[in-house]
């Protein structure tokens, strides 16, 4: 009598089952994208509008807002992922010296008016404190230190002492760049100094963040003689 074969058991493709198992899970991504009702915090640029030539932050403005938006999850994930590549919401400050925040309900409202896809639902107070003074320019005449130029013995100055530029420019906050003296004592460094002189010195005054300067450097030059005689005794 002839022995039936047993029937094979089917291999386990993993191939089959990995492409049913991506395909459900995108099927489940798509269609939870297509859904409304989701909210999220996002960051949204943000572009303060105010005449630069007149008034200067005195605190830095922040270049995004957090936003807590609501709408369809394609809505959200394009916002949460690309929310750079969005126009800046504009922002006025029509009084800057008298604007000491940032007005939540204002800038909510540009928001929502820029975000049609999505609702805008408030901003999330982080830090929205801001200030702004009055730009000023002052130009600040430049002097060298001659009364403590180091020389070797028998040596003097024979020249006029050149500095290039001869003044310095300085640009920032009112209440900050009119505390600046008119003038600027150049400390020119070397000890027993006993050739023509010529050097860039770096200007370290006036170094400040809300400070704009003209120059980093000044180029100092002049001549060095030696004496034939002694100077004559007074």
């Amino acid at each position: 009598m002839q022995q039936e074969t047993p029937p094979q058991k089917t291999a386990f493709q993993v191939g089959k089952w990995l492409v049913c198992v991506l395909a459900a899970g995108l099927f489940w991504v798509m269609n939870a994208l297509n859904r409304d009702g989701y909210s999220l915090n996002v960051n949204y640029p943000v572009k303060f509008q105010y005449n630069d030539s007149l008034f200067i932050p005195t605190t830095t403005l922040p270049r995004t807002v957090r936003v807590n938006v609501s709408g369809d999850g394609w809505g959200l994930l394009r916002l949460s992922w690309l929310p750079f590549r969005t126009n800046p919401v504009q922002y006025p400050v029509n009084n800057p010296m008298q604007a000491s925040i940032i007005n939540t309900s204002a800038m909510t409202a540009a928001l929502a008016d820029q975000v049609k896809s999505l609702k805008v639902n408030y901003v999330v107070a982080d830090t929205l404190e801001m200030g702004f003074d009055r730009r000023m320019t002052k130009t600040i005449r430049l002097i060298p230190d001659s009364t403590h130029i180091n020389l070797l013995p028998r040596y003097v100055v024979s020249s006029v002492i050149n500095m290039t530029p001869a003044v310095l420019t300085v640009e920032g906050p009112a209440r900050l760049v009119r505390g600046f003296a008119d003038t600027l004592v150049v400390r020119i460094p070397g000890r027993r100094i006993a050739d023509n002189y010529d050097e860039e010195l770096p200007l370290n005054a006036y170094r400040h963040p809300l400070v704009k300067r003209s120059h980093e450097k000044v180029f100092v030059s002049f001549e060095v003689a030696e004496l034939l005689s002694p100077l004559p005794k007074r």
